[in-house]
């Protein structure tokens, strides 16, 4: 049995060109770095002395800054290219993240977090187009899997790492997450080629390819649609960060019950990302997403009937289920949608699902629960769950296959010379 995993294991990460490598070291060092976005409220209220809701408006403004990143570092991507959108983003969080432990009056501290936000968050389409770029069509799935196991490998290293930082020193921590992310920046800078594609226009590769700008991308309705249903998808898992520790103190629950339940679901997306990848690639990317819609909704929905510890740990399972098969096929998704030539900004757009999400629903939790009661809030995400479904079953339909238009970039091939690139790095 230890041999049939080793070898699944092998084959999971089988194929992959060297420079995705390089990108998954560099997202897991820049995830062990994760201090800000951990202890942001906790450094305000304990050790500066600020209220809640001051916290809570600083929080908004460090949402707001990924709001900005996704659209500008988008733009940034198919402009400049991915490797110096990547540089940028990352030297600029560096100091600004280290600006943030230096300031200490509400004005300044409110911008800094802004920028943190802001700066945060422009590497996401640069990466994720970079992906698209350098990753054969059948392998984007795998790949984004395995890098979204490492965004949570790191981040449950760095979450635990930084509790013991912050006992010491909480500018050790903005120092230490401003050094780790310099130290990515440099690791980027020395390991990533520029994988940007030269547009090439349908009708000859002697004409200009026809510009996509922002707007182009706004009125692109059925990927806007799908956006606006990652959006609310986003919403419904968004719940666990407020809304769920909320209805478990009303259950009597303590702080430390609901970081075993939530430990649940680090574990396993550590445990089973790449096993299930294994078992969904072959899939239609349109029933994953109905099925993970559905999932999400009423893993949240079966809160409702959660009175104990473990049966919050079950709904954990339920939902974490459907992170793990959505948020990968969600990115592959959107490069179908994408033209070669505006991946950036595509994922850019996209990745405003996730930052609008992460203002809109501990807002709309916390209302319905005070208003309402929780369980009003948990048959709603049932129902949320449901409208996603149906729409992502409709809105889905007849997608362009994978690798329809692709250049040689997406098929192995460096975008300068055509060549084939190094082989992949060995396991």
């Amino acid at each position: 049995m230890i041999a049939r995993m080793g070898r699944a294991a092998r084959e999971s990460v089988a194929g992959l060109p060297r420079a995705f490598w390089w990108l998954w070291v560099a997202t897991l060092v820049n995830r062990l770095g994760g201090f800000v976005a951990t202890f942001l409220a906790l450094y305000l209220t304990m050790e500066r002395g600020y209220s809640a809701s001051y916290a809570g408006l600083v929080a908004a403004l460090h949402g707001l800054g990924g709001v900005v990143a996704s659209l500008g570092a988008g733009v940034m991507t198919d402009r400049l290219g991915r490797r110096p959108t990547l540089m940028i983003a990352q030297v600029s969080t560096a100091a600004s993240v280290a600006l943030l432990g230096f300031v200490h009056d509400p004005v300044p501290i409110a911008g800094a977090a802004f920028l943190v936000g802001l700066t945060s968050n422009a590497s996401r389409p640069a990466v994720t187009a970079m992906m698209a770029d350098i990753i054969r069509p059948e392998d984007r799935l795998r790949a984004y899997s395995i890098n979204y196991w490492a965004i949570n490998m790191g981040f449950a290293v760095s979450s635990t790492a930084a509790g013991f930082v912050a006992e010491y020193s909480y500018l050790a921590g903005f120092l230490g997450e401003a050094a780790i992310t310099l130290a990515c920046a440099v690791l980027c800078y020395f390991t990533l080629p520029e994988s940007r594609p030269e547009p090439v226009a349908p009708s000859g590769p002697g004409e200009a390819a026809p510009a996509v700008g922002l707007g182009s991308v706004l009125r692109d309705g059925r990927f806007m649609g799908v956006t606006g249903l990652a959006f609310l998808v986003a919403v419904i898992f968004h719940q666990s960060s407020v809304a769920l520790p909320v209805a478990m103190g009303r259950e009597g629950l303590s702080t430390q019950d609901y970081g075993m339940v939530m430990a649940v679901n680090g574990i396993m997306i550590v445990v089973l990302q790449i096993p299930v990848t294994r078992v969904i690639e072959r899939h239609d990317p349109r029933r994953l997403l109905v099925f993970s819609a559905l999932l999400a909704g009423y893993g949240f929905g079966l809160t409702a009937f959660a009175g104990s510890v473990g049966v919050f740990a079950l709904t954990i399972v339920v939902w974490t289920l459907a992170e793990i098969i959505n948020s990968p096929t969600q990115s592959g998704m959107v490069v179908r949608f994408s033209p070669l030539h505006a991946r950036g900004r595509y994922q850019g757009v996209f990745s405003l699902s996730w930052t609008l999400a992460a203002l809109v629903a501990p807002l709309t939790g916390g209302v319905i629960i005070e208003e309402f009661g929780a369980g009003v809030l948990w048959a709603g995400c049932a129902v949320v769950g449901t409208i996603a479904g149906a729409g992502y079953w409709l809105l889905t339909r007849d997608l362009p296959e994978e690798g329809a238009a692709e250049t040689p970039v997406a098929q192995g091939k460096t975008p300068a010379t055509g060549q084939p690139e190094a082989e992949a790095m060995p396991a």
